[in-house]
């Protein structure tokens, strides 16, 4: 499954269990320790501390502070026994701990100058994770092939971030929140589309999504920290610039971006054959419901969407092998869905979205929150139709456990909607409905369609469509099976 090589077990080229590694394990639950003890202790009095206008700590600090040392922490206890023998293996975990800082660094980065080197760091130290076995000639190459597009995405941060601070004569992060909605509307349009360039590459939202599929020469351990931490990053730099976004009003061009990006991720998924890939397409539609979110005028509901996302692909990533070692080849059964069914799953479906409208205190209105009640229904209803249609159940378990699932579920997504709320709540406009828009409305149906196509399996009676979505799909040709084993 995995495409790692080299994994040498010669005990004069190998570092087994290396103390610098353990040092960084044992580090790396430290620090996740101590934020989550703070966190804990403080969930309601955070601090707002600043030093010198270079650096900042926050809730929203705290919060992403926490959980990326987590991830990072659980991927390094991984790797400590997955990589032994790995002659890489000292390094992985340095750059594994290094990328760590870099994600702590940017979320603390008041500074414009400091919070772009992070970010340059943040794709510099990626790229080496992906490329990190140098006699693997494809993952050399993926790895100047991802850092091509790390460096597009912080040249187009640099000039949007820099061209606004010039203008305003505003350095930090806090000083351009305060002022954007005095500059000039072209140069706030400007700006604008240069940071939503550089999270949608750093994202891989389409067209930028195929350095995401070409970084599976990264050992597993890396692909989790990759897809849990790294890809998320969109959703904290937009949050940053959430007063830029409302400002130059592009919100809409999230909005639009995210769901095409959401639908045709989800295509792409259902084509693939290997594990790593089928993840990846995953990620990539994840995103996009993240990025969607962020158009919505929600970006705590995006922050939130990140942190869900990590633990559950991270997860994923850690336990594909045993999923290669238990899966059969099943044949897909057609979607058919009886009345009774459909019945059940129109109602629990309505009862989902009732009880997230009442759970994460939004408002019965017609305004952008209708698009999460949406989400939140299809999801319900889907869930739904899964254990309805299930035969070995009976009656009265296809009614209960839909209604211990959907509760439970909803329950705890409001639990963290409502904290994280709290923990950004000094940070402008993160949870800002906009009224409805026809493009909005449009693009809402789109959105369904393409839902009902795929689940439908439409895509595959069409021959062009499906060849076009398995071009879409693939990575980097230098990336794959290019070069001859040393």
């Amino acid at each position: 499954m995995d495409l790692e090589k080299n994994l040498s077990t010669n005990p004069q080229t190998s570092d087994a269990k290396p103390v610098v590694a353990m040092l960084v394990t044992y580090f790396l639950w430290f620090l996740f320790i101590g934020n989550l003890t703070y966190l804990t202790l403080n969930f309601f009095n955070m601090p707002d501390w600043k030093f010198e206008n270079i650096l900042k700590i926050n809730g929203f600090t705290i919060l992403i502070w926490t959980t990326v040392t987590f991830f990072s922490a659980v991927v390094s206890s991984y790797a400590k026994s997955y990589l032994t023998g790995f002659q890489y293996y000292s390094k992985f975990m340095i750059l594994c701990l290094t990328f760590t800082l870099s994600v702590m660094l940017l979320v603390m980065s008041n500074h414009i100058f400091l919070l772009l080197f992070s970010w340059l760091m943040m794709g510099v130290l990626m790229s080496q994770l992906i490329g990190i076995d140098k006699t693997w000639g494809e993952a050399t190459e993926a790895s100047k092939f991802t850092l091509k597009y790390f460096l597009t995405g912080t040249l187009f941060l640099s000039i949007g971030l820099l061209l606004l601070a010039f203008t305003s004569d505003q350095f930090t992060v806090t000083g351009l929140a305060k002022t954007v909605k005095d500059v000039p509307t072209y140069i706030t349009m400007i700006a604008a589309l240069c940071v939503i360039a550089a999270a949608i590459v750093q994202s891989a939202i389409y067209p930028f999504h195929r350095w995401l599929l070409s970084a599976m020469t990264a050992p597993t351990p890396a692909s989790a920290l990759m897809h849990a931490g790294f890809v998320n990053g969109a959703g904290i730099l937009l949050s940053l610039f959430a007063t830029l976004l409302f400002a130059s009003d592009t919100l809409t061009i999230l909005f639009v971006i995210g769901g095409l990006t959401a639908i045709l991720a989800q295509f792409t998924k259902l084509l693939q054959v290997n594990v790593k890939q089928r993840l990846g397409c995953s990620t990539i539609a994840q995103m996009g419901f993240m990025i969607m979110q962020c158009g919505l005028g929600f970006f705590n509901a995006a922050v939130v969407h990140l942190i869900l996302h990590g633990f559950y692909k991270a997860y994923l990533f850690l336990s594909s092998g045993e999923e290669i070692a238990q899966t059969k080849p099943e044949k897909t059964e057609p979607l058919k869905i009886k009345p009774f069914q459909a019945l059940v799953v129109l109602i629990f479906g309505g009862l989902g979205a009732y009880l997230f409208i009442l759970w994460t205190g939004k408002r019965m209105e017609m305004d952008s929150s209708v698009f999460l009640t949406l989400v939140v229904a299809i999801t319900v209803g889907q869930a739904t139709y899964n254990i309805v249609k299930e035969k070995s159940l009976s009656i009265v378990q296809k009614i209960v456990f839909p209604a211990v699932l959907f509760i439970a579920g909803i329950g705890i997504y409001a639990l963290m909607y409502n904290g994280v709320t709290i923990l950004m709540a000094d940070m402008p406009m993160i949870a800002k409905p906009m009224p409805l828009s026809w493009v909005q409305i449009v693009f809402g149906f789109i959105f369904l369609i393409g839902f009902f196509v795929m689940k439908l399996r439409v895509y595959k009676k069409i021959p062009w469509l499906y060849v076009k979505l398995m071009n879409l799909s693939q990575p980097f040709n230098k990336s794959v099976l290019m070069f001859k084993s040393k």
